[in-house]
């Protein structure tokens, strides 16, 4: 049975300047700005005030849950410009010790497993690195460049032919946090 419609409406927070061009959202606060294009959607993005409205006029199964996978993204932008995100990942070492060095817009991984060649990530977008000694923190206003960040330096020191539970040599997400410190 199809809904005439679903419809998932935003508060927008007083710090929060929020602005609509057809459906492309632009969102500007203390931490930053993101801009976002939703114009492959086929849904509606209407916004009155402080309120911005996603809806769907009689959505099939894609449709109605475009509508809240917008609405997630929407309010990810908002607490991202507000609080930020920041992933902190651990430094483990058991057989040869892990240097961890910035170089440009890329994070350099010595050593590991006894490597000779250094292994290089790229840091996405607009995302700021820090390393401290035994940990690396990635932080940033956009969710998925974070996310995503993160994801590609614990990625890039997965071992491979080797038993996982001798060989814990890595580099691991260990806490989540919304809001930059």
């Amino acid at each position: 049975m199809r809904l005439p419609e679903i419809s998932k409406t935003i508060q927008v927070p007083d710090d929060v300047n929020l602005s609509l061009d057809g459906k492309k959202i632009s969102v500007k606060g203390a931490k930053g700005s993101l801009s976002r294009d939703f114009s492959f959607a086929p849904i509606a993005i209407e916004g009155e005030g402080k309120n911005v409205r996603i809806s769907a006029k009689w959505p099939r199964k894609k449709e109605a849950a475009l509508v809240g996978t917008i609405y997630s993204h929407i309010q990810n932008m908002i607490t991202g410009v507000t609080k930020g995100y920041q992933y902190k990942l651990k430094i483990v070492f058991s057989h040869f010790p892990i240097s961890v060095k910035l170089q440009d817009k890329s994070v350099l991984i010595e050593n590991f497993t006894g490597e000779r060649r250094p292994r290089k990530i790229k840091i996405i977008g607009s995302v700021k690195v820090k390393i401290e000694p035994e940990d690396i923190v990635v932080e940033g206003a956009n969710l998925e460049e974070v996310s995503q960040t993160a994801a590609n330096i614990e990625q890039s020191t997965r071992v491979r032919n080797k038993d996982p539970r001798v060989f814990l040599d890595g580099i691991y997400v260990y806490e989540r946090n919304e809001g930059m410190a």
